[in-house]
């Protein structure tokens, strides 16, 4: 059954249409990776997911995003449990300058809960799916800014992790980071999607193509071809997926 589905999405910011026609099914417990080129539409669309254009200025969107069937864009939908259940992680390591125990105990704090027991199994549950507790363990109270570019994602990964979302959205969560953080942000991808339904955003084809069960290309605000990622990279249907799947494009 699908986790996420969009249908006839279009969106425009003022007079200009970023997004046309989007028709995308996207399953619970897989990884689904949105490729193109820059100004393609990709991350536009990722944030139509947990309504991040509710942020910008005239922007207007027609269609509908369901989860779990529901829309998402009714008038009476609650927008903050939106962002609980939809997190977000973003191209650059943003941790809050406060400690690493405080960054991940953030949002279970605005959800209400106080108990420094509570808050401190949630810490150390969301530090071990996010594969950062072994390193971060002993040093809770050091500013979170502290640590390096590869363990800071893993920290907003975290963070993100400790509200209990079931959809993880991620806008090219590696592209600041070295190969080795990168590695490991990758391995934790294919191990969160037992738990989790992931749409990242990349444009590392090979990243793509090592991590996500589909992929979607986009090209000037169009799904050009969605499908099983095996499928897409070895036998695309569309003469523009080919090109640049084969680094022809441009």
């Amino acid at each position: 059954m699908s986790k996420i589905e969009v249908r006839d999405l279009d969106l425009f910011y003022g007079d200009f249409q970023a997004l046309y026609s989007v028709d995308m099914d996207i399953k619970a417990n897989e990884v689904t990776a949105f490729i193109g080129p820059s100004g393609c539409g990709k991350s536009t669309f990722i944030k139509t997911l947990n309504r991040m254009n509710d942020l910008v200025e005239n922007c207007k969107i027609n269609g509908t995003v369901k989860i779990d069937g529901v829309d998402i864009y009714k008038p009476s939908y609650d927008v903050n449990l939106l962002r609980k259940n939809v997190g977000m992680v973003f191209q650059n390591p943003n941790p809050f300058p406060m400690s690493i125990f405080d960054n991940i105990a953030y949002g279970p704090r605005t959800h209400g809960i106080k108990s420094k027991k509570d808050l401190e199994e949630i810490v150390e549950r969301s530090l071990k799916n996010a594969a950062i507790w072994d390193e971060v363990k002993d040093k809770l109270n050091r500013n979170a800014k502290s640590l390096s570019g590869g363990q800071q994602q893993r920290i907003c990964i975290a963070r993100a992790l400790a509200v209990e979302p079931e959809v993880l959205l991620m806008d090219e969560p590696t592209s600041a980071l070295d190969p080795i953080s990168t590695m490991k942000i990758e391995d934790l991808v294919s191990e969160l999607k037992e738990k989790y339904t992931i749409v990242m955003v990349t444009h590392n084809m090979q990243q793509a193509a090592r991590v996500s069960d589909k992929t979607a290309f986009f090209l000037q605000g169009k799904v050009l071809e969605f499908g099983e990622t095996d499928q897409i990279f070895n036998t695309p249907k569309n003469e523009e997926t080919e090109r640049y799947v084969t680094g022809r494009f441009g």
